[in-house]
């Protein structure tokens, strides 16, 4: 009879945990369905379609650093440089336009739309290979290595133009360097360019996390990195990937703001790097690295770009909006930590239950 109560007791508690286990991992959903419910009654306009497009370009910049950053996050890293970067790329998207190579003999050499991407990007993935480099090779801690990139990189951009505004980035028909608003203000078939390039930047990343090896070596060296080393992983190469790949998505960001502003500002992308974190996080990527998805990570952008954006239009103070982003990255680690115990007592009960 004491064991058939005891019995009926761990059934009650696997299925109550089991139930608390699925909420937790659909809190990004319930978040994203919450702020908009809540906006849209107190937020005037909120579901127009000229604000619900200006919401999604918003979501899109903060989604990109996010997708960068899960990656990071995964390998056990952070990466606090990458707001920094957007306002180094960008102001170097601006001057490509603006003024070109200047090369000796008085030459100067102007480049086409797309190759000024190429450049910019370019430069990401050499500030991320940089982050890498410092971690990988001389040891330092990801957390310090990137806040010296951040200062270094924000230094150079306000260097870049002594503090100043890049203005018109029109371009020029006779140097074949117009079209750049189309990055930032374009559309195709209703949608921003910007949120076409992220559904193939997210499908991508999401492709690769999931059935190439150097993604799945991604989750195998946040999960244990001294196993993934003795099993044949090569750990630093990962690590150099993930900084690489997060100073890319940088550099997309840099470059759509610059394009939608059609102005480049060294000022540009400042605190960025939180709204990324926060939305990592949100998306149920573990802070201690070795779990996280792309999906969940776009979801929880779109939360940070809704809340962010929501505010505004409430009348909400900046300085509120900080308070604000800083508590949902707490409540965020706090729930994540709760759902790692909660997973391993789960686990326990299944065990006990089949045994």
């Amino acid at each position: 009879m004491t064991t058939a109560t005891h019995t009926a007791a761990t059934g009650n508690h696997l299925s109550t945990g089991a139930a608390l286990l699925t909420l937790m991992k659909l809190r990004t959903f319930i978040a994203l369905f919450a702020v908009i419910i809540f906006f849209s009654i107190f937020a005037p306009n909120f579901l127009s379609t000229a604000n619900m497009i200006l919401m999604s370009k918003h979501a899109t910049q903060n989604a990109f650093l996010a997708i960068g950053m899960t990656f990071v996050i995964i390998t056990g890293g952070i990466d606090l440089s990458v707001g920094s970067i957007v306002g180094l790329c960008g102001m170097i998207a601006g001057g490509l336009i603006m003024y070109g190579v200047a090369l000796p003999l008085g030459y100067t050499v102007y480049f086409n739309v797309v190759e000024v991407a190429i450049i910019v990007a370019i430069v990401g993935i050499a500030i991320g290979a940089i982050n890498g480099l410092l971690i990988t090779r001389l040891n330092v801690a990801p957390f310090i290595a990137t806040l010296g990139t951040l200062y270094v990189a924000r230094g150079m951009a306000l260097l870049y133009s002594d503090g100043q505004t890049l203005p018109n980035l029109t371009g020029r028909e006779d140097l074949g360097n117009q079209g750049f608003a189309y990055l930032g203000s374009g559309s195709i078939l209703g949608l921003p360019v910007s949120v076409w390039i992220l559904i193939v930047v997210a499908l991508g990343a999401a492709y690769f996390a999931r059935f190439v090896p150097l993604g799945r070596h991604i989750f195998a060296v946040g999960g244990n990195e001294r196993a993934s080393r003795m099993s044949g992983i090569r750990v630093n190469r990962v690590k150099m990937f993930v900084y690489m790949f997060s100073g890319f998505c940088a550099a997309i960001v840099g470059l759509i703001i610059s394009s939608e502003l059609m102005a480049s500002h060294p000022a540009t992308g400042t605190n960025l790097e939180l709204n990324a974190i926060a939305a990592a996080v949100l998306g149920g990527t573990s802070m201690s690295g070795g779990r996280g998805t792309i999906g969940g990570t776009i979801i929880g952008a779109f939360v940070i770009g809704i809340l962010s954006d929501g505010l505004v239009m409430m009348g909400v103070s900046s300085f509120w909006q900080m308070v604000i982003k800083g508590l949902v990255i707490i409540v965020a680690v706090v729930v994540d930590q709760a759902q790692r115990r909660l997973q391993q007592r789960v686990t326990l009960m299944q065990m006990a239950k089949a045994g």
